[in-house]
């Protein structure tokens, strides 16, 4: 077991460095992207849930960068990795890059990314890198509620029929093509596989996690998910909706650099 980065060779801690970028950045985007639904959600009881499970996700986010700033050691904070790249520099999964949308849009963007990023969680569970898995092992007991919310309100989409199934289908057909960019695979992840910092490659939990979904999907007659569209450049080439979400999250640093999150 691994305690911390500077026991790591360098084809591992850059291996790492990429892990944990690419998830702490799908963390931070789609938890701010989702804080926006505070105050303007469909139900009161979902504007306290939607504001608690992006606050989530920013805690999450966090914890990760931390650990990023932790592992690279070049000087940098989590607050400087987190604001201080430009639009370019992020490392999402495309599938965070499709705009908040109407609340089924949400739900769908959602539903798709809590139950890869679970799958994710669950390979990285018993990562030989030690502080790694005791941030997954945090994270885990709290995605674990993100997964029931976003299932119960994605079946409730799904089997209403009407304006609401139709809008959840027009969002599935949009999102579809990237929603398995959240486990594409990584440049760099053998040299994770062969540290034992994930436990299976990426292209074998995009197949689980698409076999986890074949039941729910098939229960409530919705076409199956495409393959992934363009997978070697599944977290590169961001949106103009990304574009436009970086300049609100990073509007106040800019202001003033000096200040912490």
């Amino acid at each position: 077991m691994t305690t911390a980065g500077a026991d790591l060779v360098p084809a591992t801690r850059n291996a790492l460095s990429l892990l944990l970028l690419s998830m702490a950045d799908d963390e931070f985007v789609i938890g701010f992207s989702d804080s926006e639904w505070t105050g303007i959600a469909p139900l009161l009881e979902e504007d306290v849930a939607m504001s608690s499970l992006a606050q989530d996700e920013l805690g999450h986010a966090q914890a990760l960068y931390r650990l990023l700033a932790d592992v690279v050691a070049d000087g940098r904070d989590a607050d400087a990795i987190a604001f201080d790249r430009p639009p370019e520099g992020y490392y999402h999964a495309r599938l965070l890059d499709h705009p908040r949308g109407d609340w089924a849009h949400t739900i769908a963007r959602r539903f798709l990314y809590d139950t890869a990023d679970a799958v994710r969680l669950e390979a990285l569970a018993n990562s030989s890198f030690v502080p790694l898995r005791e941030v997954v092992d945090k994270v885990r007991r709290e995605e674990r509620y993100h997964v029931m919310h976003v299932t119960t309100w994605f079946e409730r989409l799904a089997g209403s029929g009407g304006e609401a199934r139709g809008r959840l289908l027009d969002a599935l057909e949009q999102m579809g093509p990237d929603a398995g960019t959240v486990l594409s695979p990584l440049p760099t992840e053998l040299a994770l596989e062969m540290a034992a910092i994930v436990a299976a490659p990426l292209a074998e939990l995009e197949a689980r996690w698409r076999a986890s979904l074949a039941p729910t999907f098939a229960r409530f007659d919705l076409p199956p998910l495409p393959p992934t569209r363009d997978p070697d450049r599944a977290r590169t080439n961001h949106s103009d909706a990304f574009r436009w979400l970086h300049g609100e999250f990073t509007s106040v640093r800019q202001l003033d650099r000096g200040a912490t999150w």
